[in-house]
């Protein structure tokens, strides 16, 4: 991707320190989402890598996995599938719990969101600690999909997240060192 995007990009994110708990430096990608240009480079810049690979479904992780993961599949010409927190989807479900920098979470997906063998991305904002990701991989591989791999907006390249999924493709847009 061309340094102008990047710049694009870097420039309307925005860092909140101490939220949602002290020590903790948030990534505010809100501006970034309420900007039509910077919204379709980072479409974009999530899309590309995948552009050829065949997928089938994309899988949006609550919240803002919704926000990027649904023009993501569009871009793609596949389905959407929303990860959501437990008790939040209708039909039956799977799900899985795992660890974040600062607790614990629960994610579901519908049994029936994604059929054998269909080629699945993962996108989310922020790949921290891998937790969310490999719950997300385990409920792909736990309903028979084929997880393709993993695309982020920003890595947090200190909290080591990647070794926990690493098995994966895994595709950012910008990482931050520390």
């Amino acid at each position: 991707m061309a340094a102008s995007a990047i710049d694009t990009i870097t420039g309307l994110i925005r860092d909140i320190p101490d939220f949602p708990e002290p020590g903790i430096v948030f990534k505010d990608i809100t501006p970034l989402l309420g900007d039509p240009t910077g919204l379709a480079i980072t479409v974009d810049a999530l899309a590309s890598p995948w552009a050829d690979l065949g997928i089938e479904a994309v899988i949006g992780i609550e919240a803002r996995g919704f926000i990027l993961g649904a023009p993501v599949a569009l871009a793609l010409g596949a389905g959407f599938v929303p990860m959501r927190k437990a008790g939040k989807l209708p039909a039956p479900t799977t799900s899985a719990t795992y660890g974040l920098e600062y607790g614990v979470d629960t994610i579901e997906m519908h049994l029936d969101a994604i059929g054998s063998g269909t080629r699945t991305l993962v996108i989310d904002d922020v790949l921290a600690t891998g937790g969310t990701a490999a719950a997300a991989a385990s409920l792909v591989g736990e309903v028979g999909g084929e997880l393709v791999g993993y695309g982020f907006l920003i890595e947090l390249e200190f909290l080591s997240g990647r070794r926990k999924i690493d098995e994966h493709r895994i595709e950012t847009v910008m990482t931050v060192s520390g």
